[in-house]
C-alpha cells in the first residue's frame, strides 16, 4: 500500500503541475480560475494522502493508520475525477465510440455470414431463430450508427454522448441473442467455410459485445447523471416538433412520411401508448425510492417511448383526411408532452427528498393528468370516437333504468315477449358483429359499434316492456343494469384490441366480454319469458354455443391456462357430462319430463363450452409445440395470466357489490378473488426475486403487500357481509373493493413493461396444419350439438314424430365420432413425443457410427479426414459440444412441465449429434497417439449414450407436470449428460492447450462474462457469505495460476495450455460465484462493484490465455514474454481489486476467510515440521532449554483464548469487530506455532516423539481455531436460535477442550513420568474429534480408490500391534510412540473410508456398511487406547491380560472394513499380489515393448551427422562426448515414451 501510494503521489503531483500549466496558458480567466482551484483541491488531497501513507509505513500493523490510508487514497480519487472529469469524460466517450463501430461492423459481418450459412444449414428451427435474431439487429444497428455519428459531430454535446450510451446499452441484448443463435446454428450448417466464417464472426461480434459492454457501463458512469436532465429537453423538443406540425397542418402542408400509413400509425401509437404508461409508472417508482440511476432509466425509457408516440401521432394527423381530427390528435399529442416534461421535472425534484409526502402526492397528480392525455391521445385516432359515441349512447340509454317503477305496459304478454326474444337475438348477432370487425379496418369496427349501439336501445326498451308485466321488477331491472354493463365492457375490449392487437390476453378477453353479454341475455329471457318448459334453455344454449364458436377460428393465442394434459382430461370430463346429458335430453324428450329436460340441455351446453375451451387450448399447445413454429421466449412475468387475474377480480368484485347476488354468489365472488390476489402475491415474489432491477425489485413487493392488505381488508367486509346482507355492510363492502381494483391494476400496468413481458411464440404453417383435425373436430362437435338443440327443442314440443327422431339419433351420432375424433386427434398429436422418437432414431444411428470408428480405430483401420485441418476439427467439436451442454437443462425443464417446448428443445438437441460425430471421428483420425483416440471416442459414444437417456426419460416425462414418478429419472439423467459433457470439454481444452489453441477458453471465459449482466439470475440457495468464501477461493486460484504462468512462461512454456485451461475453469466457477454474491449483496452497490470487477478480472484472463497461447506457438518470443508477464501482473492487480470489493461486501467474513487460509498455511508448515522432527533433523539454532519457552508459550495461548472469545462474540456482533478478532486469532496462532516449533526444537533430535508430541498438540489447535474461524463466518449476522449458532458453541467448545490439552502437554513435555500419559490422552481426544466429522453429514470434496482404503487399514494393524506392546512394557517412550503413531492412522484411515465410500460407483447399502466398520473399528481403538491408559495409571497383570481381547475387537472391525473395500470394487476386481495377475502384466509390458521396438525400427532413418564445433576453452573429451551423451539420452527418452505407449495398446486389447 505505501509503495503505491508513492507512485500515486507522484502521478497526482504530475497533474497538479500539468494543470497548473494550462491554467497560466488559458485565455478565459473563468476556465482558469476553474482549473486552479481542481489544482489546489487536488496537492490538498495528495498531502493528506502522503501523510497517511508515512503514518502506515511507520505503524505497518495498525490497522487505524491503514484505514486513513484508504480514506485518504479514496479522497484523492473523488479529488481526481473531480479534476480531470471532462478529459476523463472525452475518453472515455472515444472508447465508446470506437467499440460501438467495432460492434456495428461486426454484427453486419455476423448478419452477411448468417445469409451466406442459410442455404446449408439443415436446422429450419436454429435458421429461423438466427434470421429472427438478425433482423432485431438489423433493427439496432442504425441507431447504433447514428449514435457514433451524433457523439462526434458534437462530441461537447451532453444529449448526443447519452444518445451513444441508450443506443448502445440497447444493441447489446439482441446482439447477445444473435451471437447465442450464431453459435447455435454453426454445427448444423454443412458448408465448412460457411460454418466457419459463422463462427468467426460470431466470435468476433462476441468480444466486440464484451467490449461495447465495459466501455457503455464507464460511459453511463460518467454521463448518467445527466440523464433526467437529457430526458426533459427531448420531451420539450417533442413538444415544439408537434406544435410546428399543428402548423403544416393548419396551412395544409402537412404529409405522411415514407411508409407511413393510417393503419400503421395507428396501431403504433395504440402499442406505444401502453409503453408510455408502464415507463411512467417506472418512472414515479424510482423517483419515489429516491434512486438516481433507475430514474434516469426511466426517464430516458419514457424520453423513447414519446418520441415514438409524437411519430405516430403526426402520422396519424397527416394521412387522416379529416382536418378537425388531424388537429385533435396533434392537440391531444402536444398535451401528453406537456404533462410528461412536468412529470419528469417533478421526479427530479423528488429524487431531491425521497421521503417527502407533498412531492409525492404532486408526482401523482402529474401523473394521472397525463394518463388523462394519453387517453384523448387514444380517443383521438379512427374508428375510436365512433366506438365512444357507443358507449355514450348506451349509457344515456341505460338511464331508463334509473326510476323508481317502470310503468305499465301498454303491449300484450306474448307480443312483448316475442320482441323481446327478437331483440335478445338481434343484439347477441350484433355482439358478434363487433367481435368480428376488431380484426378487420377501423371502419368496419365503427359501423359494427354503431349497430350494436342501436340493437342494444331496442333490447333495452323491449326489455323495460317486459318488466312492466313482470311482477319483480327489481330483478329484472337488476338483469337489465348487467346487460348494460356487459355490452359496454364489450366495447371497451374491443376498443382497446383495435388499438393494440398485439397487447396480450386481449382476444381472449374480447371473447369472455362477448360471453358475458350473451350469458346475461340468458339471464334476463330465462326470468322474463313464458314458453313450453325447456324451450328457453334450448335458446339459451343455442346462443351460448354461437358465442364460443369464435374461439376456434384462429387460435394462435392461449385461451386458458391448462396444459396439454389439463386440456385431456378436460375433454374427457366433459365428454362424459356431455354423453350423460345427451341421454337425458333423449330420454326426458321421450317421457314428457320438460322439466329434467331443460336441465340436461343447460349440462350439455356448459359440457360443450367446456369441450370447446379445452380443445382450443389444446389446438394452441400443439401449434406451438411444432418444431417450425418460433417457440416463445418466458420473460420476467406472465401478462396474460396479469390481466386474466384483473379481469377475474374487477369480475368478482362487481358481484359481490351487485344487490342481486345471492349469498352463495358472495361466497363464490369471494373466493375467486382470494385465489386470484394469492396467484397475483406468489407471482410478483417470483418476479422480485428473479429481477436484477433494484426498483422492480421493491416495486413488485410493494404492489404484493398492497394486493395482499386490500384483499385483507375486503375479506373482513365479505365476513361481515355474510353474517348479515344489510345495505350498509353491502355498502362497506363496496367501498374495499376499490382499494383492490386499483392495486391489481396499478401492478398490471407496471407489469405491462416490454421489459418485463414474455415473447409470445409464432405458429408455424406447419403447425397449423398440426391443429386441424383438432379443430375440425371440434367444430363437427359445435356444429352438430347445435343441430341437435334445436332438434330437441322441436321434440320437447311433440314428441309423437318419429322422423325428428331419426334425425336426433342422427345429430347424437355425428356428435358422439366428432368427440371421439377430438381425443383421439389430441392424444395423437401429445406434443414433443414424435420429435422425440425421431430424435432417438438419430442418435441411436449416431451411436452405431461412432462404434464402427471405433472398431476402426482399434485396427488401425480409421481413414484420416484429410479435407479440413485439426484446428477446425476442434473448434467444431469444441462448438457442438458446448450447445449440447446449454440444451440440457431447458429439455429438463420441458419435460418437466412444458410440454411445448419438448419438441423445439429434442430436435434441436438430435440435429447436433451428426456434426458431433463427424467431427470426432474426424478429430480422432487425425490424432496419432491410439489412446487418445479411444478416449476421444468413448468420451462423445457416452454422451451420446447419455443423451439417449435423457430422451427415453423426456419422453416418458412428455411435459407433464403431475407425472412426479418421471422427474427423478429425468433429473438423474440431466446430471450425468453434464457430467458426459464437462469430461469430453476437459479433453478438448487439454488436447487445444497442448498446441496453443485457446479459441475455446477465450470464449468460454467471454461466455461467463455475458452472464453476470443477465438480468435473472437463479434462486440464491446461499447467503452473500457462502458466495464470498468461494469467491475468494477461485480468485486466489486464478492469482497462483497466473504467477505460475509467470513463471512457466521462462522454464516451461509448453506446459503453459494447462494452465490456461485451469484459469478458463476456474474464472467459469468463479463468474457463477460472483453473480450471485452481486445478486446477495447489500447494499446494491457493492454488488454492483463485485459484479463489474469480475468482468474486469474476465477481460485480464482473456488477455492472458491469448498471451499464453502465442507464447505457446512461438516459445522463444521474448516480446510475447514480456507481454505475458504484464498481463498476469495485470490478473494479479485484478484478483486484488475483486477481494477488496467482496471485502466491502462483508469486511468480517472476508476477514475470517483470509484467516481461515492464513491458519490452512500454518497447519501445513506444522504437517512439515512432523516431517523433520519424525526424521530426527529438527535441532535447536542456540543452545537453548525449553524452559526458556514455557512461559512465552503459555502467555500466548492464553492471549488466543482471549482472542476466541472476541471471535465467537464478534459472530453477533458488528462486522469490523468481527474483522478485529479474526486478524488477531490469525495473528496469535502464528505466533503460538512459532513460540511451540521452537520449544519442540529445544528439546532436541535425540527426542523426535516428544517434539511430535508437542507439535500435534498445537496442530490440534489450529485446526479447531480453523473450524471455529468457519462455524463464525457461517453464524456471522444470524439470530441466536439459528443452527449455526449452536454449530458455532461446538467449535468453541472444541477450541477451549484443544488449547486445554496443549497447556498440560507444554507442562508435562519435561516430566519423563508422565508425558507419555498426557500425550495418549491428547491422542484419544484428537481420534474422538475425528470420529464426529467422519459421522457428520458432511460430504468429502475428493473421493479415492477403495484400494486406498484397504492400504490405510495396515496403518491400524501396525498401530494396534504398537499400542498392545507399549500396554504391556508402560514404558513412556513406548506410549508416546504409540500415541504419535495412533493419531496418523486413525485419521487417514477415516480419511480413505469415507472418501472410498462416497465414490459415485458405490452403492448406498455399501457406503452405509463401511462408514459403519469405519466407526466400529475407531470405538475399537479407542478402546484399547483407553485401557492402555488405565494400565499405565495401574499396571496389574489381569488389565494387561485383557490387552489381546481389545485387539482382537480391532482386528475384526479391520477385516470388515477390508470386506466392504473389497464390495466397492465390484465383481471385475482382481488382486494384484495375485501370481497370476503379475505374469500377465510381464508379459503385456513385454509385448507393449517389442510392439514398441517394432515400430521405431519401422521409422528410423539414417541419422544426420552432428556437427561438433569444440569450444577454445572446452577439453577434447567433453567436445566428444557431450553429442554423444544428448544422443543417448534423447534415444532412451523416446523408447520409454514407446514402451509407454505400447503399454497403454496393450492394456487396450486386453480390456
Amino acid at each position: 500500500m505505501v509503495r503505491q501510494a508513492r507512485v500515486l503521489a507522484q502521478a497526482t503531483s504530475d497533474l497538479v503541475n500539468a494543470m497548473r500549466s494550462d491554467a497560466e496558458a488559458e485565455i478565459d480567466m473563468e476556465n482558469s480560475k476553474k482549473l486552479l482551484a481542481a489544482a489546489k483541491l487536488l496537492a490538498d488531497s495528495t498531502a493528506r494522502m502522503v501523510e497517511a501513507a508515512k503514518g502506515a509505513a511507520a505503524n505497518p500493523e495498525n490497522e487505524d493508520q491503514q484505514q486513513r490510508l484508504r480514506e485518504a487514497a479514496e479522497g484523492l480519487r473523488v479529488a481526481t475525477n473531480a479534476a480531470a472529469q471532462n478529459a476523463i469524460k472525452k475518453k472515455i466517450v472515444n472508447r465508446l465510440e470506437i467499440a460501438a463501430k467495432q460492434a456495428a461492423a461486426a454484427a453486419t459481418q455476423t448478419i452477411a455470414a448468417s445469409q451466406n450459412a442459410a442455404v446449408s444449414n439443415k436446422n429450419t428451427a436454429a435458421h429461423q431463430q438466427l434470421v429472427q435474431s438478425c433482423k432485431n439487429v438489423a433493427d439496432h444497428i442504425p441507431q447504433l450508427v447514428q449514435g457514433v455519428r451524433g457523439s462526434q459531430a458534437q462530441s461537447e454535446d451532453l444529449s448526443a454522448q447519452l444518445a451513444l450510451i441508450n443506443s448502445s446499452q440497447n444493441f447489446l441484448q439482441p446482439g447477445s441473442k444473435m451471437v447465442a443463435s450464431a453459435k447455435a446454428a454453426v454445427p448444423t450448417v454443412t458448408d465448412q467455410a460457411a460454418a466457419m466464417q459463422l463462427s468467426q464472426c460470431a466470435k468476433n461480434l462476441a468480444t466486440s459485445l464484451a467490449e461495447l459492454r465495459t466501455a457503455s457501463q464507464k460511459a453511463h458512469e460518467a454521463c448518467g447523471p445527466m440523464e433526467i436532465d437529457s430526458a426533459l429537453n427531448t420531451v420539450q423538443t417533442l413538444k415544439n416538433e408537434l406544435q410546428d406540425a399543428k402548423m403544416a397542418a393548419v396551412d395544409g402542408q402537412l404529409k405522411p412520411l415514407p411508409g407511413e400509413t393510417l393503419e400503421k400509425c395507428t396501431q403504433d401509437l395504440g402499442s406505444t401508448s401502453k409503453a408510455v404508461g408502464s415507463s411512467m409508472a417506472q418512472l414515479l417508482t424510482c423517483a419515489a425510492q429516491g434512486n438516481e440511476h433507475y430514474t434516469g432509466v426511466a426517464a430516458r425509457e419514457t424520453a423513447q417511448a414519446l418520441k415514438t408516440l409524437a411519430q405516430a401521432a403526426r402520422g396519424v394527423a397527416a394521412s387522416t383526411t379529416d382536418p378537425v381530427a388531424a388537429h385533435a390528435m396533434l392537440d391531444s399529442a402536444r398535451d401528453v408532452m406537456e404533462g410528461s416534461a412536468m412529470l419528469i421535472q417533478e421526479a427530479k425534484q423528488a429524487l431531491a427528498a425521497p421521503g417527502d409526502a407533498d412531492s409525492q402526492q404532486r408526482l401523482a397528480q402529474v401523473a394521472k393528468a397525463v394518463s388523462h392525455s394519453l387517453n384523448n391521445c387514444v380517443n383521438c385516432l379512427p374508428g375510436q370516437k365512433d366506438v365512444d359515441v357507443a358507449l355514450k349512447s348506451i349509457g344515456e340509454s341505460s338511464k331508463k333504468l334509473l326510476v323508481d317503477s317502470l310503468p305499465p305496459s301498454s303491449k300484450s304478454f306474448q307480443e312483448a315477449q316475442s320482441e323481446l326474444n327478437q331483440a335478445a337475438a338481434d343484439l347477441n348477432q350484433s355482439a358478434g358483429e363487433v367481435v368480428h370487425a376488431t380484426r378487420g379496418q377501423s371502419g368496419e369496427l365503427a359501423a359494427a359499434s354503431g349497430k350494436f349501439s342501436d340493437d342494444f336501445d331496442e333490447f333495452l326498451d323491449a326489455g323495460i316492456e317486459m318488466a312492466g308485466q313482470a311482477q319483480d321488477q327489481i330483478q329484472v331491472i337488476g338483469n337489465l343494469k348487467s346487460i348494460s354493463m356487459a355490452s359496454s365492457k364489450l366495447l371497451l375490449a374491443a376498443k382497446s384490441l383495435s388499438v393494440d392487437p398485439g397487447a396480450p390476453n386481449a382476444k381472449n378477453l374480447l371473447a369472455a366480454a362477448a360471453r358475458a353479454v350473451t350469458e346475461s341475455i340468458n339471464q334476463l329471457i330465462t326470468l322474463c319469458t313464458q314458453q313450453a318448459p325447456g324451450q328457453k334453455e334450448c335458446d339459451n344454449a343455442l346462443r351460448e354455443l354461437e358465442t364460443v364458436k369464435g374461439m376456434l377460428d384462429n387460435p394462435n393465442e392461449p385461451v386458458s391456462d391448462l396444459s396439454y394434459f389439463d386440456c385431456i382430461e378436460g375433454v374427457m370430463e366433459n365428454s362424459k357430462v356431455l354423453g350423460e346429458s345427451m341421454a337425458g335430453i333423449s330420454q326426458n324428450a321421450k317421457t314428457g319430463d320438460l322439466l329434467v329436460f331443460g336441465e340436461c340441455v343447460g349440462v350439455a351446453s356448459k359440457a360443450l363450452c367446456g369441450l370447446t375451451e379445452a380443445a382450443a387450448q389444446a389446438a394452441y399447445l400443439v401449434g406451438i409445440s411444432d418444431p417450425n413454429s418460433q417457440a416463445g421466449q418466458q420473460g420476467l412475468v406472465d401478462p396474460i395470466q396479469f390481466a386474466r387475474a384483473n379481469q377475474a377480480i374487477q369480475m368478482a368484485c362487481q358481484n359481490l357489490v351487485d344487490p342481486a347476488s345471492s349469498p352463495s354468489q358472495v361466497l363464490s365472488a369471494a373466493t375467486i378473488v382470494a385465489k386470484h390476489t394469492s396467484a397475483l402475491c406468489n407471482a410478483c415474489r417470483i418476479a422480485s426475486s428473479k429481477t436484477a432491477n433494484p426498483v422492480a425489485k421493491r416495486h413488485f413487493v410493494q404492489s404484493a403487500k398492497e394486493v395482499a392488505n386490500s384483499t385483507a381488508n375486503l375479506v373482513k367486509t365479505i365476513k361481515a357481509l355474510d353474517g348479515d346482507f344489510s345495505e350498509e355492510n353491502r355498502n362497506k363492502c363496496r367501498i374495499a373493493t376499490a382499494p383492490l381494483i386499483e392495486a391489481v391494476e396499478n401492478l398490471t400496468a407496471f407489469a405491462s413493461n416490454p421489459e418485463f413481458v414474455s415473447i409470445p411464440a409464432q405458429i408455424s404453417t406447419e403447425g397449423s396444419r398440426a391443429q386441424e383435425p383438432i379443430l375440425v373436430s371440434a367444430k363437427t362437435m359445435l356444429e352438430s350439438s347445435s343441430l341437435l338443440i334445436k332438434t330437441a327443442r322441436s321434440l320437447a314440443i311433440n314428441p309423437k314424430d318419429p322422423p325428428t327422431w331419426s334425425v336426433l339419433a342422427g345429430h347424437s351420432h355425428t356428435v358422439s365420432d366428432s368427440i371421439k375424433s377430438l381425443i383421439t386427434s389430441i392424444r395423437d398429436k401429445a406434443p414433443g413425443q414424435r420429435e422425440c422418437d425421431f430424435s432417438i432414431d438419430g442418435i441411436n444411428r449416431c451411436i452405431r457410427d461412432i462404434e464402427q470408428a471405433s472398431l476402426a480405430a482399434v485396427s488401425q483401420s480409421l481413414a484420416t479426414r484429410d479435407d479440413i485441418s485439426v484446428e477446425a476439427l476442434q473448434e467444431q467439436l469444441t462448438s457442438v459440444v458446448q450447445e449440447i451442454g446449454h440444451l440440457i437443462d431447458p429439455i429438463a425443464t420441458a419435460a418437466r412441465g412444458e410440454a411445448a417446448q419438448l419438441g423445439h428443445k429434442v430436435m434441436q438437441l438430435a440435429s447436433y449429434f451428426e456434426p458431433l460425430v463427424l467431427a470426432a471421428v474426424g478429430m480422432a483420425s487425425k490424432t496419432l497417439d491410439h489412446q487418445q483416440q479411444m478416449t476421444l471416442l468413448d468420451q462423445s459414444k457416452t454422451l451420446a449414450e447419455s443423451a439417449l437417456q435423457m430422451l427415453y426419460a423426456a419422453k416418458e416425462g412428455g411435459g407433464n407436470p403431475k407425472a412426479s414418478h418421471t422427474h427423478d429419472a429425468i433429473t438423474e439423467a440431466a446430471q450425468l449428460m453434464k457430467e458426459a459433457v464437462d469430461d469430453i470439454m476437459v479433453t478438448l481444452n487439454e488436447a487445444a492447450s497442448e498446441v496453443g489453441m485457446v479459441g475455446g477458453m477465450v470464449d468460454s471465459i467471454a461466455e461467463a462474462m455475458s452472464k453476470l449482466d443477465e438480468g435473472t439470475p437463479p434462486d440464491p440457495k446461499g447467503t452473500f457469505v457462502d458466495y464470498q468464501t468461494t469467491v475468494v477461493k477461485y480468485s486466489k486460484a486464478i492469482a497462483v495460476t497466473a504467477q505460475e504462468m509467470m513463471t512457466k512462461s521462462v522454464t516451461n512454456p509448453e506446459e503453459l495450455g494447462g494452465l490456461a485451461s485451469q484459469m478458463t475453469n476456474d474464472y467459469g466457477h468463479l463468474a457463477l460465484q460472483g453473480r450471485m454474491a452481486a445478486a446477495t449483496a447489500e447494499p446494491e452497490e457493492i454488488g454492483f462493484q463485485i459484479r463489474t470487477r469480475v468482468q474486469e478480472l474476465g477481460h485480464g484472463c482473456i488477455f492472458l490465455v491469448q498471451k499464453a497461447g502465442a507464447l505457446q506457438i512461438c516459445p522463444t518470443d521474448s516480446y510475447t514474454k514480456r507481454e505475458l508477464i504484464e498481463c498476469a501482473r495485470a490478473v494479479t492487480e485484478k484478483v486484488s481489486l475483486v477481494l477488496s470489493a467482496l471485502q466491502a461486501g462483508n469486511k468480517g467474513t472476508q476477514a475470517c476467510i483470509t484467516a481461515a487460509s492464513a491458519v490452512s498455511g500454518i497447519i501445513a508448515d506444522l504437517d512439515t515440521t512432523i516431517m523433520f522432527a519424525t526424521a530426527g533433523t529438527l535441532n535447536a539454532e542456540n543452545n537453548e532449554s525449553f524452559a526458556d519457552h514455557r512461559e512465552n508459550i503459555l502467555k500466548t495461548a492464553k492471549a488466543l483464548v482471549e482472542d476466541t472469545k472476541l471471535l465467537v462474540s464478534g459472530a453477533a456482533s458488528s462486522q469490523d469487530k468481527l474483522a478485529q478478532a479474526a486478524q488477531s486469532s490469525a495473528n496469535t496462532i502464528t505466533q503460538l506455532a512459532e513460540v511451540v516449533k521452537l520449544g519442540a526444537a529445544s528439546l532436541g533430535s535425540d527426542d523426535p516423539e516428544t517434539q511430535v508430541v508437542l507439535i500435534n498438540a498445537i496442530k490440534d489447535v489450529a485446526k479447531a481455531l480453523s473450524d471455529l474461524i468457519g462455524a463464525t463466518k457461517g453464524a456471522a449476522s444470524k439470530p441466536a436460535d439459528d443452527p449455526s449458532m449452536y454449530q458455532l458453541k461446538g467449535a468453541a467448545k472444541v477450541m477451549v477442550t484443544n488449547v486445554t490439552s496443549l497447556l498440560k502437554t507444554v507442562k508435562a513435555v519435561e516430566d519423563e513420568a508422565t508425558r507419555g500419559t498426557r500425550a495418549l490422552e491428547a491422542t484419544i481426544e484428537y481420534i474422538k474429534q475425528e470420529l464426529t466429522v467422519f459421522q457428520s453429514s458432511e460430504v468429502p470434496e475428493k473421493t479415492s480408490s477403495p484400494e486406498e482404503s484397504i492400504r490405510m487399514t495396515k496403518g491400524i494393524t501396525m498401530a494396534t500391534a504398537k499400542a498392545v506392546a507399549a500396554g504391556n512394557s508402560c514404558r513412556q517412550e513406548d506410549v508416546i510412540a504409540t500415541a504419535n503413531l495412533s493419531r496418523k492412522a486413525v485419521a487417514d484411515m477415516l480419511t480413505a473410508c469415507k472418501q472410498a465410500s462416497y465414490h459415485p460407483d458405490v452403492s448406498g447399502e455399501v457406503r452405509e456398511r463401511a462408514l459403519r466398520f469405519g466407526t466400529e473399528c475407531t470405538l475399537g481403538y479407542l478402546e484399547l487406547l483407553e485401557h492402555v491408559l488405565l494400565i499405565l495409571q495401574k499396571p496389574t497383570p489381569e488389565l494387561k491380560h485383557q490387552l489381546a481381547s481389545f485387539s482382537k475387537r480391532v482386528a475384526g472391525a479391520v477385516t470388515e472394513l477390508i470386506q466392504s473395500a473389497e464390495a466397492m470394487k465390484g465383481t471385475e476386481w482382481v488382486d494384484p499380489e495375485d501370481p497370476t495377475v503379475i505374469a500377465e502384466t510381464e508379459l503385456l509390458g513385454a509385448a507393449a515393448s517389442i510392439e514398441a521396438a517394432a515400430k521405431k525400427l519401422e521409422q528410423l532413418k539414417p541419422r544426420a551427422k552432428p556437427k561438433v564445433s569444440i569450444h577454445p576453452h572446452c577439453s577434447f573429451g567433453d567436445a566428444l562426448f557431450s553429442p554423444l551423451v544428448c544422443s543417448i539420452a534423447g534415444e532412451r527418452s523416446s523408447n520409454t515414451e514407446g514402451v509407454q505407449e505400447n503399454a497403454k495398446t496393450f492394456r487396450i486389447f486386453s480390456d
